[in-house]
Parts: C-alpha cells; sequence; structure tokens
C-alpha cells in the first residue's frame, strides 16, 4: 500500500502538476531521450533543429517539447495551429526579431493553414525560428512537404505497461494518504491504452470520488465502466491482436474476423481498425474481389461520419465481406517481384522505341483489339514474368482478355 504526502493545493490538474521540467524527467521514449540517443545528445551539445513529434494522445508530446526548451534554456513561445490567428504568429516573428532566435512550440500542427506556413517559412529556413511541432497524425500524410522538409521527424511511441505504472506511482507522491494497492493500479494500466494522461486522470479522479482515499476495483468501476481491454500499443498483445485480425480474414474466418474487430473497436483503436482493413483489401483480396478496396474506403467514410457506436455497423458489414470473399496476393507478389529484381541492380534502360518523342514508337489505339506486337520491357528482361495470376473468376477474365487481344492480333 501507497501512504504519500500531497504537496500542494491548488485547482491545476494533477497531469498539469506532473509534467517533466527535463528530459532526464521523461517516462519511456528511451528511443530518443536514452543514454546517447539522439535528443539527450542535442541537449547536450547546446543545439536543437526545428522538429515535428508524432504521435498517440498521452504519450508526451508536449512534456517532451517542454522538456527540451527547459534543458536548452533558450526563449520559446507555445502557439495552437487552429486556435491561434496569424497576428499571434507575427507576434512571435517580431520577438524572435528582437531576441536573434526563437523556439516556437506549435500544437496541432497539422492543421496549420497557408496563411500561417507562408509567413513562417523564411524564417525557418534563415533559422531564425525553430519549430518544434506537436501532431496526432502522420506527418508524412497530413504536413505540408514544404514545412516537413525543414524538420527532423520523431516519432512519440505509445508507453508501455510499465512506463504507464512507474508514471502513476510518480503520481501518486502527489495525492495525500493516498491507499491503492499493485492490482487497482494495473487496472488502470491496463484502461490507459499506453495513454499516461488518461491514466492519472483516472487516478486523481478516483482519489477524489472517496472520503477516505481509499482506491478499490469497485471504486475505479464506478468511474470507469468500459472494459479492460488489455490492448497496450507497446505490448505484443496490441499487435497480435491485429495480426489475428488479419489473418482471421486472409483464412475466411468470419466470426474470428469479427470477434478481433470488436475487440479493437472496444479499444476505440479507428485508426489502426481503418489502416488494416485497407492494407488486408489490397494485399489479401485484391484481384479476387477488386470492388472490395472502394467499399473498405466507404465504410471508413461512413464511421468518420457516424462516429461510435453506430460506425460498428459498416465495419461489421465490410469486414464480414471481406472473409468471405475469394482471396488472391498476386498483386502484392508481382509487384514484389519487380521491387526485388531492380534492388539487385537489375535496371536497364528503357527500349529506344518507347523513349520520349520517338517516331518508331507504335501507338495501340491505331490497332486491332488496342494491341501491338511491341517490346515494352528492357531487353535484359524482355522475356521476364512478374505477375502470376491466381485462380478467380476476376483475374480469369482478365486472363482470357488479354489472350483474346493477343490472338486477334
Amino acid at each position: 500500500m501507497y501512504n504519500i504526502i500531497r504537496i500542494g493545493e491548488d485547482m491545476e490538474l494533477l497531469a498539469n502538476k506532473m509534467r517533466p521540467k527535463s528530459l532526464k524527467d521523461i517516462i519511456g521514449q528511451e528511443h530518443l531521450v536514452g543514454p546517447n540517443k539522439i535528443l539527450t545528445n542535442l541537449i547536450k551539445n547546446e543545439k536543437i533543429f526545428s522538429m515535428i513529434l508524432y504521435g498517440a494522445p498521452g504519450t508526451g508530446k508536449t512534456s517532451l517539447a517542454e522538456a527540451i526548451v527547459n534543458d536548452v534554456k533558450k526563449e520559446y513561445r507555445m502557439l495552437n495551429a487552429v486556435v491561434n490567428n496569424k497576428s499571434d504568429f507575427d507576434i512571435v516573428i517580431e520577438e524572435a526579431k528582437m531576441n536573434g532566435e526563437m523556439i516556437l512550440i506549435i500544437d496541432e500542427i497539422h492543421r496549420m493553414n497557408k496563411d500561417k506556413q507562408d509567413i513562417l517559412l523564411p524564417y525557418i529556413e534563415s533559422g531564425l525560428i525553430i519549430i518544434i511541432g506537436l501532431t496526432t497524425s502522420n506527418p508524412y500524410h497530413t504536413i505540408n512537404p514544404a514545412i516537413r522538409s525543414r524538420c527532423q521527424i520523431f516519432e512519440v511511441t505509445p508507453l508501455s505497461s510499465l512506463d504507464i505504472k512507474k508514471g502513476l506511482k510518480r503520481a501518486c507522491k502527489y495525492l495525500d494518504n493516498i491507499k491503492i494497492n499493485d492490482k487497482v493500479l494495473d487496472m488502470i494500466v491496463a484502461s490507459s491504452s499506453g495513454d499516461l494522461r488518461s491514466a492519472i486522470n483516472l487516478l486523481e479522479m478516483a482519489y477524489y470520488s472517496t472520503n477516505d482515499h481509499v482506491i478499490t476495483k469497485e471504486v475505479l468501476l464506478t468511474i470507469n465502466t468500459k472494459p479492460v481491454m488489455y490492448i497496450d500499443k507497446n505490448d505484443t498483445n496490441y499487435y497480435d491482436t491485429i495480426s489475428a485480425l488479419q489473418k482471421s480474414i486472409r483464412g475466411s474466418d468470419v466470426n474470428a474476423s469479427l470477434y478481433y474487430l470488436g475487440v479493437l473497436l472496444e479499444a476505440e483503436d479507428l485508426d489502426i481498425i481503418f489502416r488494416r482493413l485497407t492494407v488486408i483489401a489490397y494485399e489479401d483480396i485484391g484481384l479476387s474481389n477488386p470492388g472490395i478496396g472502394p467499399k473498405v474506403m466507404a465504410a471508413i467514410e461512413a464511421v468518420k461520419l457516424l462516429g461510435l457506436p453506430e460506425g460498428r455497423i459498416p465495419l461489421s458489414t465490410v469486414v464480414i465481406e471481406m472473409a468471405l470473399s475469394p482471396k488472391s496476393n498476386s498483386a502484392i507478389t508481382a509487384i514484389d517481384n519487380v521491387l526485388n529484381e531492380i534492388r539487385t541492380g537489375k535496371i536497364s534502360p528503357v527500349p529506344k522505341h518507347l523513349k520520349t518523342n520517338s517516331k518508331d514508337y507504335k501507338y495501340p489505339h491505331n490497332y486491332k483489339n488496342y494491341w501491338v506486337n511491341q517490346q515494352y520491357l528492357p531487353d535484359t528482361l524482355k522475356d521476364k514474368v512478374f505477375y502470376y495470376p491466381k485462380i478467380n473468376n476476376y483475374e480469369n477474365n482478365l486472363n482470357k482478355i488479354n489472350k483474346e487481344m493477343r490472338s486477334n492480333k
């Protein structure tokens, strides 16, 4: 049992009160702040560059950014790309000109509009302003390339169960006379999904919801009725669940497919469901049912429109069809065959008649069935086969049409 003394008596949330003041206080993120790691060495060398920190909510992006600026001991400002307007950014630029340099932490940087980007770009380029962008979205997909190319990108990963528990034990030191055992701490950890802030908020609410500050399983269940889901994103069980979903669909087991979909839905991890179903549509079903890709995208858009719990319905619909569809991996096999060929250094020049403005090129639309006896692969690969069709209705039909075209030359 922990029997600890509280420090301070204000209304500030415990999660904010506990924000790390230095990199040495950061929990987790050893790939960035561990011994001899990139951010640790930058601070040691008293040099900081523009960067983007991306990761799921509660992984510590803001804490990491503030710890960096505290350690490097430089002037900084924090703005939100949505809340703060263009004039706020103008003020920071003027301050930077007066100080000679300024670090600007930009929350939700993926939502920064073009006006704000345009005024910042030349100052980022010159080094007058060093930005630390924070985002929950993948910056390679959502951030303007002009900004992205001027920043180093670092992923802030979900915390492990051990990290979350370490943070909770640290939080207990701020709560006067708290009594909680390891099993109840583990319940909070299990419900956090790698989000330390969420775990600390639950601990603090449980503490203030009792008269004696004794936190039990029953106390937690009155606050957090959601079933405990062991879906720690830094734990093998998380990846096992995702793997099981794909393998169940690939193996045409509709009931298992729905079960693993349900586990991820209960964990409310829509992003991984969207990404995984999109991969499965093209990797495992592919040309056996080419309409499944657009159907998956339509289901994803429907979920974004509906939210949960209604969003479970289009996802269930499309997962059932995916599980029961015929399967073909010929597309992924074909492109991998090509890439393997290229990566072994077997890159050959384009045939002369295919080069730009070649007079020897035969235009297929001028020939019967749009097919002409013309070599397209380089000479060294002219007889190479990369695509091997699977036996299914759609690919059988494609091959039939292809053969007919060639036979009617």
